[in-house]
């Protein structure tokens, strides 16, 4: 049956539904909308509130454009993406990722090295929504939707999370105030945990929601240096002083030590819920999970 199945797809079709062809093409398609979104972003600078519309149109677009693809391609249910239940899974993940980051905070004022010396008018709070909706709905769509499922297609959950994690790490990479070790922090802290939120439900809202909120919190409410990239101040006029082991430094909180055990943790306690669920996927040279 399968055979046949196969058989009675042209040619074209099976190729483009072949994990490693998704990767390419709608893997650079949702790169290349995330890099013009990030330019219009810069553009509209002195115009925050342009900057987050331009922002959340776009990612509307890439999220209809993964499911189209999804849908006449690949010739399936978007599950990943399925809107029933889809807020109650979003607001999971951006309170784990708020209260993972606020947790940092909290560490770090505990040791002096956290200082808040006043407030920022709110409107400095507005510019971080836009790269917050950019990070958490075009980097989540290509690093698990895209290549985290393309690559557990081809060899199993356990290196699908090993290949999605380095390379999501790896990219950050090219941020101005980047540094090997954020880079590496980051591929085992958000690589872990962010995989582990689309396995626990099989899911992306979690996920998007989680990075969404760290990102957003970081920048908006903290004003955290966001992995060695932004640097805009928010809401708090912050003193952040003491060692890079703690505060991360010019990479930001993603290469502290506080931030490499919480989300580490709440990583492995997710992936042991997926594991509990049944939702690992074994590679196909193996019958068993």
């Amino acid at each position: 049956m399968m055979a046949t199945t196969s058989a009675a797809r042209p040619l074209w079709l099976r190729l483009l539904q072949f994990p490693l062809t998704r990767v390419i093409l709608l893997g650079a398609f949702v790169l290349a909308l995330m890099a013009w979104t990030e330019s219009r972003m810069m553009a509209f600078e002195d115009r925050p509130v342009i900057g987050v519309g331009i922002a959340v149109v776009i990612a509307l677009v890439v999220l209809g454009a993964y499911a189209a693809w999804g849908r006449f391609i690949e010739r399936r249910d978007v599950t990943e993406l399925a809107l029933p239940g889809a807020g109650r899974e979003w607001a999971i993940g951006a309170l784990i990722g708020a209260g993972l980051y606020t947790g940092c905070v909290l560490l770090l004022m505990l040791l002096g090295m956290y200082r808040i010396e006043g407030l920022n008018p709110l409107a400095f709070m507005i510019p971080a929504a836009a790269m917050a909706v950019k990070s958490g709905v075009f980097e989540e769509l290509l690093f698990r939707g895209v290549l985290f499922r393309s690559v557990e297609q081809m060899a199993g959950s356990w290196i699908a999370i090993i290949v999605s994690s380095l390379v999501f790490g790896l990219l950050h990479l090219i941020n101005p105030g980047a540094t090997l070790a954020g880079a590496i922090y980051i591929a085992i802290e958000a690589g872990l945990l962010l995989a582990a939120a689309y396995l626990v439900t099989r899911r992306l809202w979690i996920a998007i929601g989680f990075h969404m909120a760290w990102n957003y919190v970081q920048s908006a409410v903290f004003s955290g240096i966001v992995s060695g990239g932004v640097t805009l101040p928010g809401l708090f006029q912050a003193r952040i002083e003491g060692s890079t082991f703690f505060t991360g430094g010019s990479f930001g909180m993603e290469q502290s030590v506080f931030a490499l055990v919480l989300c580490t943790t709440a990583g492995v306690v997710m992936l042991v819920m997926a594991k509990r669920r049944g939702h690992l996927v074994p590679p196909p040279w193996k019958g068993g999970s």
